[in-house]
């Protein structure tokens, strides 16, 4: 069977999308070795303190992850680029040590593309393969969220990156629906699109649900109607939303309708104080909890909310957030304010997604839930299943593999 390098810079060693492809190939009798950085994002954790080390090597759960010393950074300034850098030269000099066990195929995911540019070198050392996975459009996401002009030096430089990869690529996985409306819009042959979205471990998942139970009783209260966020709480985020909603219930008189916020993120002081001091008691942050719990606490909610700062622009080629497939698997509805190309909420009929992205539309959409008969209500939570079916990473590892072993 053929020997497949997996790149990722943020590759976790505990669950995800290139952890479950991993593990599910070496299954299948293929020999897999994940390429991630020493640093630990969003935290100050590095797993190489020796800085005479470039790499190191371990395994997890029989996963083979070759662990490239990178220097640590704090926000996304000039450190965390040199991150980057860090990681795409690391890559570079460490692989040369496994020559011996030389790939047929160069996996690189982005997000930055850096890791494109070293897997398309590695990939031309070793006559391999090269496939490139984009996660996020870089530069596009950046100039969506106004961090850089589209016409500056840096953007300039992405954007030319991002052609030359998408020429020299073998095959192209986009993990959003509209990639290819993407390539075709900047001129570029669409061929080599592939399309393989974010998913679930729904074996795992329905194992946390029953093994790992967290007692709560604001959870356990059937009296209120309990909607639910988890993840990270950043400004892309635009959590400052569900704040905004929740003070319109108050204002309407409804009490028995109360946001639990679960996670963490460089957003979440600043709201949490500007939920005690505004008096706002239908929000509550239940801070960061061990991945493992997640599905039983999604399971006790009624309602699961997706929110993002409105860049129509930008999710007209839909939307891959790993949350999301949480939420299918927990079987409950979701309302979403992230109007979106490719809108799988609608496609599969298992929640709302409003419009305009106004506070008083989510709490339109969420109101409507909170007033639904049963029977309809039903159909949602059952429809929810059906998706997250779709996304298996059994299933998801059948398309990967199949992009593979093409020609």
């Amino acid at each position: 069977m053929k020997t497949i390098w997996i790149l990722n810079h943020y590759a976790s060693m505990n669950g995800g999308r290139h952890y479950k492809y991993a593990e599910n190939l070496i299954k299948r009798g293929y020999s897999v070795k994940v390429f991630r950085a020493s640093t630990v994002h969003n935290t100050n954790q590095n797993l190489i303190t020796d800085s005479s080390k470039k790499y190191t090597y371990r395994e997890a759960n029989n996963i083979p992850f070759v662990i490239v010393r990178a220097r640590n950074y704090v926000g996304n300034g000039k450190q965390r680029l040199l991150n980057m850098v860090d990681y795409a030269q690391g890559l570079l000099s460490v692989t040369k040590y496994f020559d011996d066990e030389k790939p047929d195929i160069i996996y690189s995911s982005s997000v930055h593309p850096l890791t494109w540019l070293a897997g398309y070198r590695l990939a031309k050392r070793y006559n391999a393969k090269f496939i490139a996975e984009t996660r996020d459009l870089w530069p596009e996401t950046l100039v969506a969220m106004g961090r850089v002009s589209k016409n500056s030096i840096p953007a300039k430089i992405l954007y030319k990156i991002e052609r030359f990869i998408y020429k020299k690529a073998d095959k192209l996985i986009f993990t959003f629906p509209g990639g290819k409306d993407y390539v075709e819009s900047i001129g570029l042959d669409t061929s080599k699109v592939r399309y393989i979205n974010n998913g679930i471990d729904l074996e795992e998942f329905n194992h946390n649900k029953v093994t790992y139970i967290l007692e709560d009783r604001q959870l356990d209260d059937s009296g209120i109607f309990k909607v639910l966020f988890t993840g990270a709480i950043g400004k892309a985020n635009a959590l400052y939303r569900i704040v905004d909603v929740a003070r319109i219930f108050i204002d309407k008189g409804i009490t028995d309708i109360k946001f639990y916020i679960y996670g963490d993120g460089p957003e979440k002081d600043n709201l949490q104080n500007y939920v005690l001091d505004n008096n706002i008691k239908n929000v509550i942050f239940k801070g960061r909890v061990d991945k493992k719990y997640i599905p039983y606490i999604l399971s006790k909610g009624d309602l699961n909310v997706l929110c993002l700062e409105h860049l129509p622009n930008l999710f007209k080629y839909g939307l891959s957030p790993n949350k999301m497939f949480d939420y299918f698997a927990s079987g409950r509805p979701i309302v979403s304010n992230v109007e979106c190309g490719y809108d799988m909420l609608e496609k599969y009929r298992c929640g709302i997604t409003v419009k305009g992205g106004s506070a008083e539309a989510l709490a339109e959409g969420i109101l409507k839930f909170y007033n639904m008969p049963k029977e309809e209500y039903n159909i949602y939570c059952k429809n929810a299943f059906e998706a997250a079916r779709d996304f298996d990473f059994k299933i998801l590892t059948d398309k990967l593999e199949k992009v593979l072993l093409e020609d």
